[in-house]
């Protein structure tokens, strides 16, 4: 990696700690400065307390306050952090604690013109299908009920799409949908539940299809150093991945609230790379100076989704793949947090 070429794009050669991580992941860009100076009204983030909601919530508040915009922006969660309670708090992001399927809780949240939908259930699926269903499908016609009045930008999966060839360059947004497995069949009932009350309520609405973000206690990147870092092998069946900087995620999502639309308006969000998952594994290796032990053979097929759309309109993500290995394998060989959340980048059956 050049590192004059990381220095020219103003990134930091490594991450310190987690305060350094959450400061450059909270930062927001120019883009969304401008998204939000326009936008009118509060923001509440349902689901706040994942991986990605503290940093998109404090994203949210310092692009307000960098564009003079005076508005609440209301983080909403079980929280079953105090920590991230306290450190939303101190940079001027409401929190209030609900479960959002306790009908009488959802009706109690403050009001707001613009909701950013974070709640899904993944890891666990296969053994909590029920509970993966009344998360994924059931809550986001709650929600849409609850906010029938306000601009919705969703979060959804690129695995929605299915297996895809690897040589056709990703799924776009317009492809037919194929999700195998409970979990992606859980998360298209989610865009048709949202989409059905897009249509019936004129509620504007964005869909995020993601995959996969990426920052330093998280993430593909993550799981692939974790493994050559300690020795273990790397199976490479499932050969390539989409990967994006959590902090260029977010700001393409709170973007989105500029394309909001009846029926909803459905957006890739990821890098712009087919990421080989063995190439990747070898730049660890080198790296971090260990050995690298590779198992099976790539096949020809991966859940891999084409973000061509998402870049004409917001730029390329700011922070690039070999950046953010070189930022993880620093970090981990350092012994840097975890939040033992793997990806399971690997899983072709959908049983996640």
């Amino acid at each position: 990696m050049d590192c004059g070429l990381c220095n020219r794009r103003g990134l930091p050669e490594s991450i310190r700690d987690v305060d350094h991580l959450e400061d450059l992941m909270s930062t927001p860009s120019d883009g969304v400065i401008e998204t939000l100076g326009r936008l009118d009204g509060d923001i509440i983030v349902l689901g706040a307390g994942g991986k990605m909601g503290p940093s998109l919530s404090r994203m949210a508040r310092r692009a307000s306050d960098a564009a003079g915009v005076k508005r609440r922006v209301i983080a909403v969660s079980r929280f079953s952090s105090e920590e991230s309670v306290s450190m939303l708090q101190s940079h001027g992001v409401e929190t209030v604690r609900a479960d959002l399927l306790n009908e009488e809780e959802l009706k109690s949240l403050p009001d707001a013109q613009n909701v950013v939908f974070m709640v899904g259930m993944k890891f666990g699926s296969s053994q909590q299908q029920a509970l993966t269903w009344a998360m994924n499908a059931y809550l986001p016609g709650l929600v849409c009920q609850r906010y029938a009045k306000s601009r919705m930008v969703a979060f959804s999966s690129g695995n929605v799409y299915g297996m895809t060839p690897i040589c056709r360059g990703g799924s776009i947004e317009s492809d037919s949908l194929n999700p195998v497995g409970e979990y992606a069949m859980s998360v298209l009932a989610r865009e048709r539940v949202f989409e059905h009350f897009s249509l019936s309520c004129g509620i504007p609405t964005a869909l995020i299809r993601l995959n996969y973000s990426v920052e330093m206690r998280y993430g593909v990147l993550v799981d692939l150093a974790l493994k050559v870092f300690e020795g273990q092998p790397v199976d490479v069946t499932m050969g390539n991945a989409n990967l994006i900087w959590q902090a260029d995620a977010n700001a393409m999502t709170l973007q989105s609230f500029d394309r909001v639309s009846s029926p909803p308006f459905v957006l890739n969000v990821t890098g712009p790379e087919m990421v080989s998952i063995r190439q990747a594994a070898q730049d660890f290796a080198e790296i971090m100076g260990k050995p690298l032990t590779i198992t099976g053979t790539e096949c020809q097929e991966a859940l891999i989704g084409n973000a061509q759309l998402c870049h004409s309109l917001f730029g390329y993500p700011k922070v690039p793949v070999r950046q953010m290995i070189r930022w993880i394998a620093d970090w981990v060989a350092r012994g840097g947090e975890s939040l033992g959340k793997p990806t399971h980048y690997e899983v072709s059956d959908g049983k996640y």
